[in-house]
C-alpha cells in the first residue's frame, strides 16, 4: 500500500515551500510527491505568492531528492503541446534518475485559461486522446527511427523522437469519473487509474468499468494500479483534527464523509474500506503545507499499519 503526498500549490506556495514538503515526504518514508497543474487559485484563498509551474517545480525537485517518485495529478492537456510535453517529461525523468510519472488530463478550469491567455478548446477529450498517443509514441520510438502522427488536432512529421526518458516506460496515469470514454482511454494508454475525491461506492463502480475496459482491450485488469486521491486531515485526537480542519477552512464531519479524516485509527479503517474494492495507492491531498507535524503523524501512526 503506497501513500503519496499530493499538493495544490496554486492555493499558495512558493518553490521553497514545495521543496520543504518534498524533502519531508522523502525523509518520512512516503512513496512519492505529486502536485497539481494549475495556474489560478480556487476558492477563498489569496493564492500568494502566485502560481508555480508543475514541470519547472518537478525539474528542481528531481535534483534535490533521491528516492521519491515525482509526478502530476493531472497535467492539463490544454497547457502544453504534446511534443513539447514529451520533451519536458523525458528531461525531468533523466534529471531524476528515472523517478517521474505523468498524470495527464484534458484540462477543465476555464477561468485559469482566461487569466493567462491559454486557449480553452471546446473539444478537449479528443485532443487528450491524441496527446497520449503522441507522448507515448515519441517515447517508444526506437533510436534512429522517426515518429509521424497525423491526427485531427496535431500533426508531426519526421520527428527524431528525442530525448528518451531514463525509464524504459514512464508510468502514465489517467483518472476521472467518466463512465465510457475515460475507461477506454485508460485501457489503451494507462499504467494506473486514479479516482479523485470519490466515495468507496463510486470508486468501486468506476474501478469496475475500468477493469472491464482493460480486459476488453486484451490486457489483464490487474496490470493496472488502482488508486484514490483524497483530502487528508489526521489528528492524534478530536481536538487536533478540528484544529487542522479549521486551518484549511473545512468542517470535520464533511471531511470524514468525503476524505481521510480523523484519528489515525479512523483513517486506517477508511483506507481499509478502499483497499477492499481494489485501491492500492493513496494520494493524500495536503492543503496546509506549513504543517509538517501532520506528515509526521501520518508517517508514524498511519503508514506502519498499512504494510
Amino acid at each position: 500500500m503506497d501513500l503519496r503526498i499530493f499538493t495544490e500549490p496554486q492555493q499558495g506556495a512558493s518553490y521553497d515551500t514545495l521543496l520543504t514538503v518534498a524533502k519531508a515526504t522523502e525523509d518520512l518514508g512516503f512513496d512519492a510527491f505529486f502536485r497539481s497543474d494549475h495556474y489560478l487559485k480556487m476558492g477563498d484563498v489569496d493564492g500568494l505568492p502566485g502560481p508555480t509551474d508543475a514541470w519547472v517545480t518537478l525539474a528542481g525537485l528531481a535534483r534535490e531528492t533521491k528516492r521519491i517518485r515525482l509526478g502530476t495529478l493531472m497535467t492539463a492537456g490544454t497547457f502544453r503541446l504534446p511534443g513539447v510535453l514529451a520533451i519536458q517529461v523525458a528531461q525531468v525523468d533523466q534529471m531524476s534518475g528515472g523517478r517521474v510519472e505523468l498524470g495527464l488530463g484534458a484540462g477543465w478550469f476555464e477561468e485559469e485559461h482566461k487569466a493567462y491567455g491559454i486557449p480553452f478548446p471546446k473539444e478537449k477529450f479528443g485532443r487528450l486522446e491524441e496527446q497520449l498517443a503522441i507522448v507515448t509514441g515519441l517515447w517508444e520510438t526506437k533510436l534512429g527511427d522517426t515518429f509521424d502522427f497525423h491526427g485531427t488536432y496535431y500533426d508531426l512529421t519526421g520527428s527524431p523522437a528525442l530525448p528518451k526518458p531514463a525509464q524504459a516506460r514512464i508510468p502514465v496515469l489517467i483518472g476521472g469519473h467518466g463512465a465510457s470514454r475515460t475507461p477506454k482511454l485508460t485501457a489503451r494508454y494507462a499504467d494506473e487509474f486514479n479516482m479523485p475525491f470519490a466515495s468507496v461506492e463510486d470508486s468501486e463502480q468506476q474501478f469496475g468499468r475500468v477493469r472491464a475496459a482493460v480486459e476488453a482491450a486484451g490486457r489483464g485488469a490487474d496490470e493496472l494500479t488502482y488508486s484514490n486521491a483524497l483530502v487528508a486531515c489526521v489528528g492524534k485526537d478530536d481536538q487536533e483534527v478540528a484544529r487542522r480542519a479549521a486551518a484549511i477552512g473545512r468542517e470535520v464531519a464533511e471531511l470524514k464523509e468525503n476524505g481521510l479524516a480523523g484519528t489515525p485509527a479512523e483513517v486506517v479503517e477508511k483506507i481499509g474500506r478502499y483497499a477492499e474494492i481494489g485501491s492500492r495507492r493513496f494520494y493524500l491531498q495536503i492543503l496546509d503545507l506549513s504543517d509538517l507535524d501532520h506528515l509526521e503523524l501520518i508517517s508514524a501512526q498511519v503508514q506502519p499499519q498499512l504494510s
